[in-house]
């Protein structure tokens, strides 16, 4: 198959979805590899070490597109993306399509087949693509929010830990799954209060005993967050619905019960937020302040740790992409249930639920994998 590999241009995106020791695997699997000139430059790999892994490397995003059959990525195609794409060239990317409904209908008129990293999903229900980039972005909410909890950045002037004969800092994570779990960790090594809450009682068990002693669990319910919100100093919203849009746990009129200079993170902002305030943010411009509370809401957290993040997510992502080149897309998910739960678009439909509903879409429940 021929695998391209175009450079991120979403905003600070640093990311790269190959790395030259992918391109050797692909090269041993008879593939042939086009990456786009500079692509993993931000993360701290050359054109020269692609070459030398067997890549051909080009010169623009648009040889990429043109070249190549199978497109792997990082982030989803942006406006300036969408005219590149081909008719069934498969797209295998994060894609949150819950959250836009202009890329969703963009990838439906395009037909282009679209396999979402965040919906590849486990017997167990767990999400193997969507893992590690959660595992960044819950230990980096934590780190921005104790930077934007300083005064300078117009928080309310509080260390994270505090010192002693002064308490620490209170942090309300929503959501046990890895964000909120990743989260409330780094918190707790920082020496935070910390609550967690979630509406699972079998998920709040195993964080009880996992957590350290300074990391309390809580149900997740309107009364609880209502009260927990009021002397919260961090708040992160690390809620996911696999595929779908975040439900709203904190509305815009809640923000009044907040101290002034609380700090909000929604990692969930790509999935539409569970904080009603937030919208997506950058890194270039990553916060802003409604009601006096800070917000911080970037989509791409991760990218702002690009050689961390890039390993992480290959080391998923990898053994997927080779058997999508191996077999092609339609054999691969008729043999593997996790890559078909994976696919949102094809063929012009749409085949994951979540997104259908978001945008009040037909849903096709099936789709005719050839060789199934």
């Amino acid at each position: 198959m021929i695998i391209g590999v175009p450079k991120e241009i979403k905003n600070n995106e640093n990311r790269v979805a190959l790395t030259p020791a992918g391109v050797s695997e692909m090269k041993k699997h008879g593939h042939t590899v086009y990456v786009q000139a500079t692509a993993g430059l931000g993360s701290g790999f050359a054109d020269e070490e692609y070459a030398e892994a067997g890549a051909v490397v080009l010169p623009t995003i648009e040889d990429v597109y043109a070249i190549a059959e199978m497109i792997i990525k990082v982030k989803e195609p942006i406006a300036s993306e969408y005219p590149l794409i081909k008719k069934d060239q498969l797209l295998f990317t994060y894609f949150h399509f819950a959250s836009s409904e202009e890329l969703t209908h963009a990838m439906l008129e395009k037909g282009a087949v679209c396999l979402a990293y965040e919906t590849v999903e486990k017997t167990d229900r767990s999400l193997p693509l969507l893992v590690p980039m959660s595992e960044v972005a819950g230990r980096m909410a934590i780190q921005q929010g104790a930077k934007y909890l300083e005064k300078p950045l117009k928080g309310r002037g509080i260390l994270l830990g505090g010192v002693p004969g002064v308490p620490p800092a209170k942090v309300l994570v929503l959501g046990g799954g890895i964000v909120g779990t990743q989260a409330a960790k780094m918190a707790a090594g920082l020496g935070a209060q910390v609550t967690i809450m979630d509406l699972s009682l079998p998920r709040l068990r195993q964080l009880d005993d996992i957590m350290p002693a300074n990391v309390n669990t809580e149900m997740s319910n309107h009364y609880n967050i209502t009260r927990a919100i009021k002397d919260a100093d961090l708040i992160v919203g690390a809620v996911l619905i696999p595929g779908a849009k975040a439900p709203h746990l904190i509305t815009r009129d809640m923000l009044k019960l907040m101290r002034p200079g609380t700090v909000v993170v929604d990692v969930a902002v790509d999935q539409g937020g569970c904080i009603e305030t937030c919208t997506p943010t950058t890194h270039e411009n990553p916060t802003f302040i409604i009601d006096d509370i800070v917000h911080y809401c970037v989509a791409n957290m991760p990218g702002a740790v690009p050689y961390t993040s890039t390993l992480a997510l290959t080391n998923a992502t990898l053994p997927y992409a080779v058997q999508l080149a191996n077999k092609g897309w339609e054999k691969a998910c008729a043999e593997n249930e996790e890559l078909k739960k994976g696919l949102n678009v094809a063929n012009g439909k749409i085949l994951y639920k979540g997104v259908a509903e978001a945008w009040n879409l037909p849903f096709n429940e099936e789709i005719a994998l050839a060789n199934a």
